[in-house]
């Protein structure tokens, strides 16, 4: 039984998300990301041949031996979901409240991670799937995400946009589940290793992570925040 990608993300707590000049250059990086350590991937629409970058990338596997787990992010429109969704995508995510993609994941069985920035937004595409996308993050900050943890405690919030490899951190700990980042993590294959290692956490029971990942973490120690295996849609 593999992992729902819920649990993988809070395993994870920091998301890639690529933003590459062509499907050759997204397919090299996530590989690249993979043997360091990372699992779940999101590529977005606005690569061009996109679809084909999330086929070859989805058979492949992390540093650990884990399937990888592929998200499309930028998903505004149905079109676009079932085309992930043909290509093998784990997950969907938009950047803002999408019916049309909500609709077709709904009846594909998908999971989808619908973006808003109000309350309002945040806490409609929680209350639907059990996660949403903040974004743009980086105007609110995490004070903003910190309140909205204590009326959403059992939420998955992934906020994104404009956040920085260095303040990973800080986001975690006012309540981030993971954190999406599409700039600076390094290219040099030891020190996008060790930003993994620094932020890795237990998955759940049933996808067979390994041993070294098992620990019961302090999470308050590294982020602030244990991550939620448990209980996913």
């Amino acid at each position: 039984m593999s992992c729902h990608p819920y649990a993988a993300l809070a395993a994870q707590r920091l998301l890639p998300v690529l933003r590459t000049a062509d499907a050759d250059a997204a397919v090299r990086r996530t590989t690249a990301l993979l043997a360091a350590g990372c699992r779940v991937v999101e590529l977005t629409t606005s690569v061009p041949g996109w679809a084909g970058a999330v086929a070859r990338t989805v058979p492949l596997a992390d540093a650990h031996g884990r399937p990888a787990l592929v998200g499309v992010g930028t998903v505004t429109a149905a079109g676009q979901a079932e085309a992930a969704l043909d290509a093998g995508a784990a997950f969907l995510v938009s950047p803002y409240p999408a019916p049309e993609v909500r609709a077709l994941a709904a009846r594909r069985g998908a999971v989808f991670v619908e973006g808003g920035f109000t309350p309002g937004e945040i806490a409609a595409a929680v209350g639907r799937a059990g996660a949403a996308k903040i974004f743009p993050a980086h105007v609110a900050g995490p004070g903003f995400l910190r309140s909205l943890t204590a009326v959403l405690p059992a939420a998955v919030l992934l906020p994104t946009g404009g956040i920085r490899p260095a303040e990973v951190g800080d986001w975690l700990a006012a309540g981030a589940t993971a954190v999406g980042v599409g700039r600076g993590l390094p290219d040099d294959p030891a020190e996008l290793a060790a930003v993994f290692a620094a932020l890795a956490g237990p998955c759940c029971a049933g996808c067979g992570e390994p041993r070294e990942h098992r620990e019961s973490t302090e999470s308050g120690e590294r982020t602030g925040r244990a991550p939620r295996t448990e209980g996913y849609r």
